[in-house]
């Protein structure tokens, strides 16, 4: 996607230098864009856990990267040290965040890459392979995903008699999230490219407010029409017909539909339900949790209070600040998600299609 009218991914190897990854520190954005170098296995942890990149996509190839990184710390001339270093770092990186599952999903598949491999050089480069896959994986999946959420966006087009398309969304699950594309962005791109008039309302997206500082700039770079709106504004406009449906991403979903995503998701399906209004999660497949029968399984990550009691911006010199919103000493508790059941979920759109959200469904899709 585009970072000033440039094609960019979010995660790459250094050209001059394949010991370094590069991404984009996003705790940056808008204000400045910032290239973080990657050079040691625990700059991926750090990158992680800190929130220099985020989102489930993303996620797993930053965890792939980092294995990737991982091999050229690890021992080089004793098999069994090296593999166990391998293990002790893929633990600590897994505990980086617990909520979406791309994370171990990406780990487990790294350590199937590099077990076979005789020598560590033979390691290293079966490391660097399969970070690589994961991530063109990925970049393709959400591709994908647009074009068979397009379809949808077209269908309510054609519904309207070409008159605008609503969608509304939250958080961030655009390429930011992602290494290209997006998954809750992914159809909004393609169906804008294939002449579909549409808009988009940006949830704000509180405590870190990724809708107001990613989405919104991730649409204006992709010059698709887009309003920013309070996280609190989307039930009303749904109830005043303004819009059409909701697209949202995931950081794990159930293989029986239920779907952990950003804090105030659960409360947009309910509103959504309420008004009869399609609510779509848009996820590759390796989002899907194989193993988890039910939402209420999925660990939910609860970070610093500090996010909650204060917010970061610009003042009016462009000096990034972080400001404190509530009396010191206030005490705040700060759940990054929450689970939202399959019974209000419209469909899933995954890069194999559109499936319903129930497990049979999901099964027969995915051939399980």
């Amino acid at each position: 996607m585009k970072v000033n009218k440039k094609n960019r991914r979010t995660i790459w190897i250094d050209p001059q230098d394949p010991h370094i990854v590069r991404v984009f520190d996003q705790r940056l954005l808008p204000w400045k864009i910032v290239e973080e170098p990657l050079c040691r296995p625990e700059d991926a942890i750090r990158a992680i856990r800190e929130m220099y990149v985020r989102g489930a996509g993303l996620i797993g190839a930053t965890a792939g990267y980092g294995m990737y990184l991982a091999t050229l710390a690890a021992p080089v001339n004793d098999d069994a040290g090296f593999m166990n270093y391998m293990q002790g770092y893929a633990e600590e990186l897994n505990a980086a965040r617990p909520t979406a599952r791309n994370l171990k999903w990406a780990i487990d598949r790294m350590l199937a890459a590099i077990r076979p491999a005789v020598g560590a050089k033979e390691k290293q480069q079966a490391a660097r392979q399969a970070a690589g896959e994961i991530a063109d994986e990925d970049a393709d999946f959400c591709r994908r995903i647009g074009l068979h959420g397009r379809e949808l966006i077209r269908a309510i087009s054609e519904k309207k008699k070409g008159e605008r398309v609503n969608i509304l969304t939250h958080c961030n699950a655009g390429w930011l999230a992602f290494v290209d594309y997006g998954s809750a962005t992914a159809p909004i791109y393609a169906a804008r490219d294939a002449g579909i008039d549409l808009h988009v309302y940006v949830d704000e997206t509180r405590p870190w407010n990724q809708g107001a500082r990613l989405t919104a700039w991730e649409l204006q770079q992709e010059e698709i029409p887009c309003t920013l709106i309070c996280d609190n504004t989307g039930g009303h406009l749904m109830q005043r017909g303004m819009v059409d449906m909701v697209i949202v991403g995931s950081d794990r979903t159930t293989h029986t539909g239920d779907v952990a995503n950003k804090i105030g998701t659960y409360l947009k399906a309910l509103a959504a339900r309420d008004n009869n209004i399609p609510f779509y999660v848009a996820l590759p497949s390796s989002t899907i949790d194989w193993e988890m029968d039910s939402g209420s399984q999925i660990p939910i990550e609860k970070r610093s209070p500090e996010e909650v009691t204060s917010v970061m911006g610009v003042d009016s010199a462009s000096r990034i600040q972080t400001l404190r919103i509530a009396a010191e000493g206030t005490e705040a508790l700060n759940y990054s998600f929450d689970v939202t059941p399959a019974r209000l979920v419209s469909a899933l759109i995954t890069e194999r299609g559109v499936t319903a959200a129930d497990q049979e469904s999901i099964h027969a899709l995915f051939g399980r």
